[in-house]
């Protein structure tokens, strides 16, 4: 299984930019699809944006695209999600999911397990 580790959150004016990271452990990160969701309290999970394990495909939902980018290094098995164009309405904890047969959350045709804690993403107006 994959573990998982984010980093980059933080507070940011809006129009400003942020860089997510999400470290993996484990020898299945290099044949697993990677995805980043986003919650905020009160609220459902939504599921963000995607990449299939070779990198060349990507999925974004409608409001981040064009202002986000995932991407990924195999090598350092690190997955991305650069933010830009931020809004307040991306104000939410991100989290970092590969895909998963048991996972609990849906998107891009497949289910995702979250195995990390989070990170927060503040964007003030």
């Amino acid at each position: 299984q994959v573990q998982l580790v984010e980093s980059g959150g933080g507070l940011v004016q809006a129009g400003g930019s942020l860089r997510l990271s999400c470290a993996a452990s484990g020898r299945a990160f290099s044949s697993s699809r990677m995805a980043w969701v986003r919650q905020v309290p009160g609220k459902e999970r939504e599921f963000v944006a995607a990449i299939s394990a070779n990198g060349v495909s990507t999925y974004y939902v409608d409001s981040v695209k064009g202002r986000f980018t995932i991407s990924r290094d195999n090598v350092k098995k690190t997955v991305y999600l650069q933010m830009n164009s931020l809004k307040t309405e991306d104000t939410a904890v991100y989290y970092c999911a590969a895909d998963h047969p048991d996972g609990q959350i849906t998107g891009w045709g497949t289910t995702w397990s979250i195995r990390s804690q989070g990170t927060q993403v503040t964007v003030s107006s």
